[in-house]
């Protein structure tokens, strides 16, 4: 038996090239993925910079600290607030009774050279004392480090599971269309005595031998190829200078059996099909495609269209903000692309058979596509990954994107917003006669969602409620934006108690609380952006980021004064929610990158396979008339015909998830801003349909010489 696999392997090595290459190559981004993942999981130790001399530190507190239920009985649940409280007066005057203290940058904490101990037994709960490494908590942004991690940690998660689901697509997809073009081989096989046992672990062998090779290739391009992907992330700004991959080895041993897996996963489908064929098969000479749709892959291609379907309508149903979010519109699709591609078989021969393509060339190339529906499906298969992939992720990105920037315009009916850090109001009689400026800061409000959890949610403090009333079109679903003083608040749907007249426990961004409040407005939720609202009063240390102002030329020239950026409505609002970013942007091209390089060693080892065993069927049309340059056209027009045969279905799922993406939003009451990526689609569609030209027309020239 090994010496028969060895021998189907050296004799065949073309036809396993392509699977070779795909396995290597998603072992190896694997492998690159996993080792920049563990060095996303552990942030790097930095020393303590704001009190570097001091060995000890006192903080005020910089957590909300509440006791929630959890079962039985109560535990305490941690927030950290956006700022530390200020050490109390009394306490910095005990302490500097005692010892000499270093103050540095604020109010929220000092230093001081004394016994640890005896500073805690002074201080007890009224602080924090910090040593040792401790003291890099009351440094300028301590989470700086984690924080950058978390968006490299979701890049490179989406990554590695693109990559695996493309990788066991092509890989199955070429070993089951290598074992529908090896049917006489079985068969010849069969005649000779072979079992369907011996015919089984025969391709079993050959996946094994194909996936340990591929496998311990891939780990070696993976260790090789992860120092060059923190380069680029670096580079990229998606991740912080000081970003570097380690020295773990689990991503090497998840990596290499994942591959390995793999390999056999795509081989065990094709060996039970490969073990049914009979010795008839090696005197079979039609070409036409029958049984095309076994009952396993159909009933796994139809699972995963319908739970695709069903997530995404229940999903719409139940939490349509879910929608939105990077998560949903990069898993999902993937269930959707995978039961289309699994069921491509039924759809082939009934859209090849719907187009009128005109003369002798167009006829033999519907017919022959819709009679090798084997070959028209393992083409348009790897075509239809890569335009949903592109559709689904640039498109719902881009339309979660503009849909806000249209949302966040549609709510203010200022004609300039001034923002920036830390702003100063305007004075009302700088402003000219009839003007109104609205100016708020970003809070943070703590809230109980029931009795199980504290939620934290952002907020704006309004600092002129009947300015704001004035100048704001907030989505007001009950209530008026009218009522708003400093004790109450203005919520949306997705508070606990959201209406008219409850009350709202909350506690504020330093921690003090809790403070009542009464719901007077309750806004639709939106794309998360819609509230809640309270006053200043409500927001203390708030510093001032935004004002909004009616007027014209004249009243641009007033907000000059408050030192921020003067924009108009609609050029804050593209500022502040651009098309997307470059670090965005970046991500979703190297996710799309990889589909399309699968996509391209797919169609180019389906095609050198396929073209390369039709010498017969070529030699036919020559006797029957057929120059080569019609054989060509006829070849080339398949392939052609194969991948707009994908693209359709790409588009399809494209439209499903975009459609649903936009009824979510019309449900939120949002502004429904869907973005097809034509120029993202077609450049895909124009790159597979080029790698499907030519790699039926080389081999095709080579046949006709």
């Amino acid at each position: 038996m090994l010496s028969v696999v060895l021998s189907g392997l050296r004799a065949r090595w073309a036809s396993f090239l392509g699977g070779f290459l795909a396995l290597a190559l998603g072992v190896g981004l694997l492998t690159t993925m996993g080792l920049g993942l563990s060095a996303t999981f552990h942030a790097p130790e930095r020393s303590p910079e704001r009190f570097a001399s001091s060995p000890v530190v006192v903080q005020g507190q910089d957590r909300l600290t509440l006791d929630v239920r959890r079962g039985p009985n109560t535990v305490p649940v941690s927030q950290r607030l956006d700022r530390p409280q200020p050490v109390d007066k009394e306490l910095l005057r005990e302490l500097r009774t005692r010892w000499p203290l270093t103050e540095a940058g604020g109010p929220d904490a000092v230093g001081l050279d004394a016994p640890a101990d005896e500073v805690r037994a002074l201080v007890g709960d009224r602080a924090q004392v910090l040593t040792g490494d401790a003291r890099r908590n009351a440094d300028p942004d301590p989470e700086r480090d984690a924080q950058a991690l978390v968006g490299l940690n979701a890049l490179l998660g989406t990554t590695g599971g693109v990559t695996a689901f493309v990788s066991v697509f092509v890989v199955a997809s070429t070993f089951a269309f290598a074992v529908a073009l090896r049917r006489r081989e079985f068969g010849l096989l069969r005649t000779a005595g072979a079992t369907p046992g011996q015919v089984r672990r025969m391709l079993l062998a050959e996946a094994t031998a194909l996936g340990v090779l591929a496998s311990a290739a891939g780990c070696a391009l993976g260790a090789a190829g992860a120092p060059l992907l923190a380069r680029a992330l670096v580079d990229g700004g998606l991740a912080p200078e000081w970003f570097a991959v380690g020295d773990a080895v689990w991503p090497f041993h998840l990596a290499f059996w994942t591959g390995l897996t793999v390999a056999l996963a795509g081989a065990v489908a094709a060996s039970r099909r490969a073990g049914k064929v009979g010795p008839t098969a090696a005197l079979r000479e039609a070409d036409v495609d029958t049984d095309v749709l076994p009952l396993g892959r159909a009933l796994l291609g139809a699972g995963l269209l319908l739970t695709g379907l069903g997530l995404l309508v229940w999903t719409y149903a139940t939490e349509p903000s879910e929608l939105l979010k990077r998560k949903t519109y990069t898993t999902l699709p993937m269930l959707l692309i995978g039961g289309v591609a699994l069921l491509s078989p039924l759809l082939v021969r009934p859209v090849a058979r719907l187009l009128r393509l005109r003369g002798a060339v167009g006829t033999l190339v519907r017919e022959n596509s819709a009679a090798s529906v084997r070959r028209t499906a393992a083409v348009a298969a790897p075509v239809l990954v890569t335009v949903a992939l592109a559709g689904t992720l640039f498109g719902s990105a881009a339309s979660v994107t503009q849909t806000r920037g249209v949302e966040a315009r549609e709510q203010t009916t200022a004609q300039y917003v001034v923002s920036g850090g830390d702003l100063k109001p305007v004075a009302a009689t700088a402003l000219p006669a009839g003007a109104v400026a609205s100016p708020t800061a970003s809070t943070s409000l703590f809230v109980r969602d029931g009795a199980e959890a504290v939620v934290k949610y952002g907020a704006r403090a309004v600092a002129d409620p009947a300015a704001f009333a004035e100048l704001a079109r907030l989505p007001v679903v009950a209530g008026d934006l009218r009522d708003l003083d400093d004790r109450s608040i203005v919520v949306n749907e997705e508070f606990e108690r959201h209406r008219i007249g409850e009350t709202v426990e909350i506690w504020r961004a330093d921690g003090s609380g809790p403070v009542r409040l009464r719901v007077v407005a309750v806004l639709a939720l939106g794309t998360g952006d819609n509230g809640p609202y309270v006053t200043r009063a409500n927001a203390p240390g708030a510093p001032l980021d935004r004002i909004e102002a009616s007027g014209g030329a004249a009243t641009a020239r007033a907000l000059e004064a408050s030192g921020g950026t003067v924009r108009t409505a609609a050029a804050w609002a593209a500022a502040d929610h651009p098309a997307s970013s470059p670090q965005t942007r970046l991500g979703m091209i190297l996710v799309l990158g990889i589909a399309l390089v699968y996509t391209v060693i797919g169609l180019a080892n389906t095609l050198l396979m396929a073209t390369s065993v039709r010498g017969g069927e070529l030699a036919s049309l020559r006797l029957a008339g057929a120059t080569r340059a019609q054989i060509l056209r006829v070849v080339t027009g398949e392939a052609v015909l194969a991948t707009a045969i994908g693209t359709l279905l790409g588009l399809a799922v494209t439209a499903a998830v975009l459609g649903t993406l936009g009824a979510g939003l019309a449900s939120l009451s949002a502004p429904v801003a869907l973005v097809l990526p034509w120029a993202v689609v077609g450049a895909a569609a124009a790159v597979c349909a080029t790698v499907a030209v030519a790699s039926s027309a080389l081999p095709a020239w080579r046949l006709t010489r």
